[in-house]
């Protein structure tokens, strides 16, 4: 007598394939929210990149006696910065402001983001540097990784 061959899969190796799925799907959904949230928070970070400019241009324009550039009236609207923006409905960027160099920028919520994850960008000078201006980001977007220090 001829023995007949088996077909198809046990019911344990397609369990064992749901649960392979399901381990991966667990993984894979929470990095693709956070990819999601971080591509969404650079509309944040491009809506600055003008007062980013505006401020230092501001601040090598207002430089102290001694060279010192000086971000104290760099605010938004004056000395070259732009005007800020306010409540913006569309997008991630809802708002940014400046205030004696220091930008604010608020998001929406879009994407996940909240409206509470603010950065600020504060601008630094070093004599030992030739007095270059560097911008360190601060806040929740920083503790969240939407930006890097």
């Amino acid at each position: 007598m001829m023995k007949k061959a088996q077909q198809g899969f046990t019911l344990i190796e397609l369990m064992i394939v749901v649960a392979i799925i399901g381990i991966l799907a667990a993984v894979a959904i929470p990095s693709y929210q956070n990819y999601i949230k971080k591509a969404a928070y650079t509309e944040v970070v491009s809506g600055v990149a003008p007062f980013l400019l505006g401020v230092a241009d501001c601040m090598s324009s207002n430089a102290t006696a001694a060279g010192v550039p000086d971000p104290t009236s760099c605010s938004a609207g004056t000395n070259g910065v732009p005007a800020a923006i306010a409540a913006n409905a569309s997008g991630a960027l809802n708002s940014v402001d400046v205030a004696a160099g220091v930008i604010t920028a608020t998001p929406n919520a879009y994407k996940g983001i909240a409206t509470t994850e603010t950065c600020l960008w504060t601008p630094s000078t070093a004599a030992g540097d030739n007095y270059a201006i560097h911008w360190a980001p601060s806040g929740e977007c920083v503790t969240r990784g939407y930006v890097k220090p």
